[in-house]
């Protein structure tokens, strides 16, 4: 026989739910967009697609090992986000991206090569001073090349990339006279596949060898010619496929700085991982990275034997960050990155990181807008099949417990409002979007909610049957229930959490909402029901038969009462 629980105090319960859901929508009303509608998943809203096309150096098809390998790539760095609900698939020779919402930014930034390389800056020129050198010299030949910086010796006191005002320390300042016009050296330029006939392949990889010809050159004079003709507002044809042991004349990630480079000392995958901190002494963004073994050591012995000299970290043949070293880092150790990062772009560049670079690099077409799968009407269509179906709950449940029924419609209704607010903040804070499949969970779990509720009053009948009245059944049926409750929902909750790991698309968003709702089924069922029943119990007008329903379980307890008296009597005689 269960005890009793003691002295309990249910507004308090009640007043902690309060405080819970006051809260939660004080994030949704006064943080971030203010927005009140939780984000829809691409089936209910549509989306934007973006189709990646791999450019290998060669101009031949990438292998499906490569594509497939990119795609759980670029899945993973989707994981790393949060369930945004993105697809990505392989067709034929192409990655298609598909995200919901209007935001193509997101589906490119997935798509983002990621081959990160660490490489000693030779010298630096701002693209400003060197269209003003064109414009200052008009004697000059047009595409004269100017001369640009070397790295200073001393390092600024913030570790901030800083353009100098001296030629290459590894050659000669480069005069007017002493430069050839670009015409007659410059490699030709890239191949246009429709007028000889040639495949895209073929055309791109024209591209990739004039642009590694022209900017990845050891000759000085090239390289003097490179700088002059780099134009950093065009997209990039070398992008991600430059020789990390080559030199390399390379654009900022602004567009406003152009490095000669030297051959690259760290590859990105001896990155263990990467995180967005803000450095609060700086006011800035940064992206914090830790290598594995090989590569910390080759950055310590870098760091301490280059000290006011900088190191460039280049993102898909673009300078990300280039900060002066200021002293030797300890093998281990980790180091950041710089740069004009939002926290946003800070935690996307980490996801891209951390998760590695893609094998190939691809080139992105301009995104298209893709309509809804299911559309609104299978939207309202599933809306209405879940309130048909919580109605007709609520009518059982009216007709069965009676006044009980009440408590269990309320209790519902709470639930209902804490899980919207919480859909509504996962999907501005970490991407979530409700599909079909995610709406399924949450269904679900209002039902297992009702379960519960149904455990909850059958224990009080059973302590009813016993005899007791419905005062002194409610705690005792209660110190029953809540293990059996407990017990259901940590399996429903581990089922959910196993579908999560090892399922992908939709069905991971049906595990997150399953596992979410079974979560919240144990909070309504502690701080809303039992104090709601237990409240109800010391009423004398919810402990009347006729409001409870519960009148025929005492009638089957008075039964028992006189048949046991009567057996005793016959006992005695």
């Amino acid at each position: 026989m269960a005890p009793s629980t003691g002295t309990v105090h249910p507004v308090r319960y009640l007043a902690l739910f309060g405080v819970l859901v006051v809260a939660l929508y004080a994030l949704v009303f006064f943080t971030g967009d203010k927005s009140a509608t939780p984000k829809l998943g691409i089936d209910l809203q549509g989306g934007t697609r973006v189709t990646l096309t791999a450019r290998t150096p060669d101009g031949s098809a990438p292998s499906q090992d490569s594509l497939k390998q990119a795609q759980e790539i670029i899945e993973t760095r989707v994981n790393g986000l949060g369930v945004s609900g993105s697809e990505v698939v392989v067709d034929g020779d192409n990655l298609v991206i598909t995200v919901p919402g209007d935001d193509s930014a997101q589906a490119r930034s997935l798509g983002q090569t990621a081959r990160l390389y660490i490489r000693p800056v030779t010298g630096s020129i701002d693209v400003a001073t060197r269209d003003a050198n064109r414009t200052a010299t008009p004697e000059a030949p047009a595409a004269e090349t100017p001369a640009i910086d070397a790295p200073a010796p001393e390092a600024p006191a913030d570790g901030t990339q800083t353009p100098q005002n001296r030629p290459f320390l590894a050659q000669d300042p480069t005069t007017p006279e002493a430069t050839p016009a670009p015409e007659t050296t410059t490699p030709a330029p890239p191949v246009d596949a429709s007028s000889d006939g040639t495949d895209e392949g073929d055309a791109a990889a024209a591209e990739i060898a004039a642009a590694r010809a022209l900017r990845q050159s050891s000759d000085p004079t090239v390289q003097q010619q490179a700088v002059a003709n780099l134009d950093c507002s065009v997209a990039d044809p070398l992008r991600g496929n430059d020789d990390p042991t080559l030199p390399l004349v390379a654009c900022s990630q602004d567009g406003l700085n152009i490095y000669l480079l030297g051959p690259s000392i760290i590859d990105g995958q001896e990155i263990a991982d990467a995180s967005s901190v803000f450095n609060s002494q700086q006011s800035r963004h940064e992206i914090s990275l830790s290598f594995k073994t090989t590569g910390s050591n080759t950055w310590a012995e870098f760091t301490s034997a280059n000290i006011g000299k900088q190191a460039a970290f280049t993102l898909d043949s673009k300078v990300v960050s280039a900060p002066t070293i200021q002293g030797a880092t300890p093998a281990g150790s980790a180091t950041s990155i710089t740069g004009s990062f939002t926290a946003e772009s800070a935690k996307e560049l980490a996801n891209t990181l951390k998760y590695g670079s893609l094998p190939l690099s691809f080139a992105a077409s301009e995104a298209e807008t893709v309509s809804a799968t299911l559309g609104l009407a299978s939207l309202q269509a599933a809306l209405i099949a879940g309130a048909v179906g919580l109605v007709l709950v609520l009518l059982y449940c009216l007709v069965y417990y009676r006044m009980l029924g009440v408590l269990t419609a309320l209790s519902l209704i709470l639930s209902g409002v804490m899980v919207y607010a919480i859909m509504v903040l996962l999907g501005r804070y970490i991407g979530f979007t409700l599909d079909l499949a995610g709406m399924a969970g949450l269904i679900i779990g209002i039902g297992m909610t009702a379960d519960s509720f149904v455990v909850f009053f059958e224990r009080i009948k059973d302590e009813m049957r016993e005899g007791r009245s419905f005062r002194s059944a409610v705690p005792r049926g209660w110190a029953r229930a809540r293990r059996t409750i407990l017990s259901g929902n940590a399996v429903s909750f581990i089922a959910a959490a196993v579908l999560y790991v090892l399922a992908v698309g939709q069905v991971r968003g049906f595990a997150f909402t399953l596992g979410l709702t079974t979560i919240l089924d144990v909070i309504v069922v502690f701080l809303v029901t039992w104090p709601l029943v237990s409240m109800a119990s010391r009423s004398a007008f919810w402990s009347k038969p006729s409001v409870n329903g519960l009148g025929a379980v005492q009638e089957v307890a008075r039964e028992r009462k006189v048949a046991a008296a009567a057996s005793a009597k016959e006992t005695r005689a």
